[in-house]
């Protein structure tokens, strides 16, 4: 039975190889594949490690220790500069505006224009201005007419004084003669009663009288000429002083005129002119401004930032406006204070809630044109950006 059964097993394999003829190819093709498979994972397995390879660790090492030294190099050349971003252009701006008030009669035609000191900018139109510079001029050649007139009465009390000493010595010659006559005639009289006469006695004394009389009044006349001069002197000094006063007005005056015509104080740009010809303004109202021609940067520095910096040290300065060009410029001071502390209302840190915040220092930084390029070729203003950098080692 069993004989018959696998009989009929090969005649059925017989009939399949019959059936399909390439059946036997397909299975040794099978047969093969599978037995190449199985050598490639053998030898996919004697493949040694990439980490066991020392070419990889030469690459690894020459890349960290790359790596390192560029960080250091990167860290000793930081460490030579300070930077922040927090810095501006800034200067001194010149706002412009009238001490008189009136009318425009002409305004310069420079918005965003360069312009020299001393050029004229506007002209305003006051009314009763000359009037007024007429009226001060008139009281101040009255006032010197009046100081003239002042020195004349002094000449002439002078001269009176003069007369009346010329006047006054012959009455003060005949006093003192009559009065040694006198003394001689009592001199005689005591020696010799009889040698006398009391007749002249008498007229003696009555000549030492009136000429010591006529002396006294002459010795008065010339008091009161230099009382006169006194009092002409006063009058002169008091003139004087009216002179000084009306030529403080006519100087007043004279500089109400001059405030009408507004010249630029110095050289720079015009920006932001908000008149034209016809506007009325009044004393203080803004005309125009001027941005000068010198100009430095702001920066705000961290107060760790300051360690090693000082004044005269080297800047590079970025500005925003122009990435391309590289500013030169060195610091010329370091406000000596943190910005809080000239703040409208400092900090009060006794409150008990005090957070320590890094504070920030202005510094000064100045434009070098001779080491670098000259920002007066460039537009640069009041309130640009800049990043400048500080080589401090």
């Amino acid at each position: 039975m069993t004989d018959q059964t696998n009989h009929s097993d090969a005649n059925h394999d017989d009939e399949d190889r019959k059936d399909d003829p390439n059946g036997e190819d397909q299975q040794s093709d099978t047969d093969q594949q599978d037995e190449s498979d199985d050598g490639k994972d053998e030898g996919d397995d004697k493949k040694p490690s990439v980490f066991k390879k020392p070419l990889f660790w030469i690459i690894l090492v020459i890349v960290v220790g790359g790596l390192i030294i560029g960080g250091v190099l990167y860290w000793l050349h930081a460490r030579q500069f300070e930077s922040t971003d927090d810095a501006f252009v800034d200067t001194h701006i010149v706002r412009l505006a009238p001490q008189v008030a009136g009318t425009l009669v002409q305004v310069a035609d420079i918005d965003n224009r360069h312009v020299e000191a001393g050029r004229l900018l506007a002209v305003i139109k006051a009314s009763g201005r000359d009037a007024q510079v007429a009226e001060a001029q008139a009281n101040e050649s009255q006032a010197r007419a009046q100081f003239a007139q002042a020195q004349a009465q002094v000449t002439a009390a002078e001269a009176q004084r003069q007369q009346a000493a010329a006047q006054a010595r012959v009455p003060m010659a005949a006093a003192v003669k009559a009065q040694q006559d006198l003394a001689r005639y009592e001199a005689l009289l005591r020696l010799d009663p009889s040698a006398v006469a009391g007749q002249q006695l008498d007229q003696a004394r009555a000549t030492a009288r009136q000429t010591a009389a006529d002396a006294a009044a002459a010795r008065e006349q010339i008091d009161t000429a230099t009382a006169q001069i006194s009092v002409a002197r006063k009058q002169v000094g008091a003139a004087k002083s009216v002179i000084d006063a009306r030529r403080a007005q006519v100087d007043q005056a004279n500089v109400t005129i001059g405030d009408l015509r507004l010249t630029a104080p110095v050289a720079g740009q015009v920006v932001n002119r908000s008149v034209n010809v016809g506007s009325y303004v009044a004393p203080g109202t803004q005309l125009m401004a001027i941005v000068p021609d010198t100009m430095w940067v702001t920066a705000n520095f961290k107060e760790t930032q300051l360690t090693l910096m000082k004044i005269g040290q080297p800047v590079e300065i970025h500005v925003d406006a122009y990435p391309g060009v590289d500013f030169k410029g060195h610091v010329e001071s370091i406000q000596r204070g943190a910005g809080q502390a000239f703040a409208l209302l400092p900090p009060q840190n006794a409150t008990g809630n005090y957070v320590k915040v890094v504070q920030r220092v202005p510094v000064r930084i100045v434009f070098d044109a001779k080491n670098g390029p000259d920002p007066k070729r460039y537009p640069i203003g009041p309130g640009m950006s800049v990043v400048p950098t500080v080589k401090v080692r």
